[in-house]
């Protein structure tokens, strides 16, 4: 039922592991039936480097597996699905010793047997440590083919329309005391939209020629306003199909300029109205931290999601993979603490909200808004 699923679980367990294994239960049981446990694909590589098969309450909150209240693997999913105990891996710490590395696939990848896999994590959670995003109000974004925002809550809180996730962070019960949640939302058209412009407006222009063109236009586009919903479904927009659009689109007025920079305004739009559905859950945003890459290139881009949501952006040098190197080495005890492991980041730049550009892009977000919601 929905309050047991949304107070235990945090999500709707629909399209996540725990229903996807479900699936194959029903539809392929002879699969099924060979099962000795289940993993997530960090555990999977993990197992196949040291042989040790284990998981932890981050992966299996991801999975929606985890009861919060409970603090353990969920009675009712298991139940409900049918599911053997049996198939539940170890359950360690996410900073703990996994197991070792072989001697066989030490010998295959040219590294040393015995050395311990110390720390792994979902994509999303990984990006947020490799970006320093471990406590309240500190929020780790990325703008790539997709985009997403990820928070970090010391609630155990959820939407009431699971229109956000909310699982449990790398971080979460480090101590007894330890509550961090990170809350995840995903917009599906970003640099897709970027990319689509680019290809169909462009004329073999690159993307900094592209920003250039962009930059000669107001902010705001002289009112052209763009959707950018047209890779599916959104689960933010209650799973409305909505679809890409232009709005306002003038032929007399508007230009290629205007369409550039109307696309990267749009794209800030939606991570900002995601941003809302947060802080309705709780999520008081303090800085959003990001690589500097991909969407993070444009200014145009950049300072439409710092105005928009009053927010500074601090970019950094640094990726998940550094990240998952720095989260091991507190794994295995060189750092005290994930905080002093990401003590050392190069942060490239901070773009901070100037106060007439905020008015000025709020007002328009707010009409962008309204066209959403119709």
């Amino acid at each position: 039922g929905e309050d047991v699923c949304l107070n235990h679980l945090l999500n709707s367990p629909g399209n996540f592991t725990a229903s996807k294994l479900a699936w194959v239960k029903a539809n392929e049981p002879h699969i099924y039936e060979q099962c000795d446990k289940i993993m997530l694909p960090g555990d999977y590589i993990a197992m196949m480097l040291t042989d040790a098969i284990t998981s932890s309450n981050s992966g299996l909150s991801e999975g929606i597996f985890w009861d919060f209240q409970a603090n353990e693997v969920s009675a009712d999913v298991m139940d409900y699905y049918g599911f053997d105990d049996n198939l539940i891996p170890e359950i360690k710490p996410v900073f703990s010793n996994h197991g070792e590395v072989t001697s066989e696939i030490a010998q295959r990848l040219g590294l040393k047997a015995g050395i311990p896999v110390t720390y792994k994590a979902g994509d999303q959670p990984n990006n947020a440590l490799s970006l320093d995003v471990l406590e309240p109000g500190e929020i780790a974004a990325t703008a790539g083919t997709s985009g997403v925002v990820y928070a970090v809550s010391d609630q155990v809180s959820y939407d009431p329309q699971s229109r956000i996730n909310s699982f449990a962070h790398v971080n979460h019960q480090l101590t007894e005391e330890t509550t961090r949640i990170g809350i995840l939302l995903c917009i599906n058209g970003t640099g897709i939209l970027n990319r689509w412009v680019k290809e169909n407006f462009g004329n073999n222009l690159n993307y900094v020629e592209m920003n250039q063109l962009a930059a000669q236009a107001p902010i705001g586009s002289n009112g052209l306003l763009v959707m950018p919903f047209g890779n599916g479904a959104e689960r933010l927009l209650n799973n409305r199909i909505l679809g890409a659009s232009f709005q306002n689109l003038n032929f007399n007025i508007h230009s290629r300029s205007h369409i550039f920079r109307a696309a990267q305004e749009g794209i800030a739009f939606s991570l900002h109205y995601g941003f809302e559905l947060m802080q309705a859950n709780g999520v008081i945003p303090k800085v959003i931290r990001a690589g500097n890459a991909n969407m993070f290139l444009s200014d145009i881009f950049s300072n439409a999601l710092v105005n928009v949501t009053n927010t500074p952006v601090e970019l950094y040098d640094t990726d998940g993979a550094k990240g998952a190197a720095l989260g091991a080495g507190f794994g295995v005890g060189i750092y005290s603490s994930p905080k002093e492991a990401m003590s050392k980041l190069t942060k490239l730049k901070v773009i901070e909200p100037n106060a007439a550009q905020v008015a000025e892009y709020q007002a328009v977000y707010e009409g962008w808004k309204s066209i959403l919601e119709k």
